[in-house]
């Protein structure tokens, strides 16, 4: 099935999202927004959508800081994390 036009730009940005991210580095959806150039321009609800897809790939993890939300490259961050 060939992809719309929708999803290739956000395929094009989950890989700068990914691209962007430091590893072993924790980021929230709005540090996302704040320090990524591909996201500025969009709503939290979209970045959230395309970081939720990432985890589904298992490219990203998540993990709950102070039950926030916080995202790292898979397998790179080994910091400490509440409730574990």
């Amino acid at each position: 099935k060939k992809m719309t036009a929708t999803q290739k730009v956000n395929e094009g940005v989950k890989t700068t999202i990914m691209e962007s991210m430091e590893p072993g580095q924790l980021y929230s959806i709005s540090d996302m927004i704040k320090q990524f150039d591909c996201c500025m321009d969009m709503s939290n609800q979209r970045v959230n959508a395309l970081v939720r897809q990432l985890l589904k790939a298992e490219l990203v993890e998540r993990f709950e800081v102070k039950r926030r939300a916080y995202f790292a490259l898979a397998g790179t961050y080994e910091g400490e994390v509440e409730g574990e």
